[in-house]
């Protein structure tokens, strides 16, 4: 295997950080300590590094030849969970310190490995060409721009050639790790609606226009529309998470909101979903007497995450001789969203899904859960697969 000694340099400090990051866990845009240990740890590494927004920072490797311009990037945010102390099996290696958040989605691992292949690299740097952006990016949970944004902002007019990052997956057999083409991970859209009537006593409903009984009712049509007017090849689901109104026995209340979220793999279908749930929103509501205002998040607002074909084929290829080929696998599409679909529809990009899911280390509980956990042993295989890509792309001809 190429690289062997400098890969096993960092064995042991790959799982050390991701238990030290996992203590921080902070929400999106609250990921001061976080940032603080990455900052301290892109220092000791002796990178050059640009802080481009509040908790945003990107690190750079120039290695003076020619050669393509590569960006690596993780996330860094935590969620609003608080961890149960053990996982599917057995007590957990390490609990977040912060009661009202913990990494639930192993972004502590993506920033771990991260960290561990620019030490790689470092290390190796003599035998590289090219130049290497470590991008760390806040906020990614809650799809909030800051972190994005300036991150795409920074990176315009760098000439960048592709764009590596990968997602801890509980679907995927532990050991494993895919980076198949096409979509990955779905779009997003909205589904924010605020119902208004008229409040009365509850005794009465004739004198008063009910608008929880009016928001049940879109619920209701919603669904019989969307089976008769989605495109039968496409799918598209509709998780509608919150129907509020009133909160007193006797009393009917002025508004009722719904909220939730639809998500699709083709964005023309997405917009259509959109299209149809104002629709049904809008003449189920007149039929009771009440009327809506849509959130202004009632729209599309993520595409989804496609991996680049020729990018996939490549990594393939020269994966095989950092990690071997039986490492390499295929799995379903991800119907959760991520932000980084914008790095995709700019860049030849990959979005590899590692494997995480071993019962006998109680790994593979849902993402988002109180009981998700992230096995440690695959780390290595995720700072190996980064490395290789990283490496093996930035030796290609570089295009004027």
């Amino acid at each position: 295997m190429k690289f062997e000694k400098a890969f096993q340099s960092v064995e042991d400090y790959v799982i050390k950080t991701r238990r030290e990051l996992h203590c921080l866990a902070e929400p999106s845009d609250e990921e001061k300590n976080t940032f603080a240990y990455i900052i301290e740890e892109i220092k000791n590494i002796g990178f050059n590094y640009e802080i481009i927004e509040e908790f945003t920072v990107v690190a750079r490797l120039e290695t003076g030849k020619p050669g393509k311009v590569i960006a690596l990037r993780a996330d860094i945010d935590g969620l609003p969970v608080t961890e149960n102390s053990y996982n599917l099996k057995r007590e957990r290696t390490c609990v977040s310190k912060n009661k009202n958040a913990s990494h639930a989605c192993g972004h502590d691992a993506h920033a771990a490995m991260l960290l561990a292949s620019m030490k790689v690299l470092n290390e190796i740097k003599e035998e590289l060409v090219g130049t290497y952006y470590f991008c760390f990016e806040q906020g990614e949970e809650l799809g909030r721009k800051k972190g994005v944004t300036s991150i795409l902002d920074y990176l315009e007019g760098k000439r960048v050639d592709t764009v590596w990052a990968i997602h801890v997956y509980n679907k995927l057999e532990s050991g494993k790790i895919c980076v198949d083409e096409g979509p990955r991970m779905a779009g997003v859209a909205g589904t924010m609606v605020k119902v208004i009537g008229k409040g009365g006593h509850g005794s009465r409903p004739d004198l008063s226009n009910n608008p929880v009984f009016a928001a049940a009712n879109i619920l209701v049509n919603l669904g019989g529309v969307l089976v008769n007017k989605i495109d039968a090849n496409e799918t598209v689901t509709c998780g509608i998470t919150t129907l509020n109104g009133g909160g007193t026995p006797n009393v009917f209340s002025d508004e009722a909101t719904i909220a939730g979220t639809f998500r699709f793999f083709n964005v023309e279908e997405g917009r259509k979903a959109v299209d149809l749930f104002k629709s049904v929103s809008e003449h189920t509501a007149a039929m009771y007497d009440c009327f809506v205002e849509f959130d202004e998040k009632t729209k599309v607002i993520g595409v989804p995450v496609i991996t680049d074909k020729e990018c996939s084929e490549f990594a393939k290829k020269e994966l095989i001789e950092y990690i071997g080929e039986e490492k390499i696998a295929s799995c379903d599409k991800w119907y959760a969203s991520e932000s980084f679909s914008a790095y995709t529809h700019r860049y030849p990009s990959i979005f590899a899904f590692l494997g995480i899911k071993n019962e006998e280390e109680g790994t593979g509980a849902e993402h988002h859960s109180e009981f998700f956990d992230v096995d440690e042993n695959v780390l290595m295989l995720g700072v190996k697969a980064t490395v290789g890509y990283a490496v093996s792309f930035a030796k290609k001809d570089k295009e004027d």
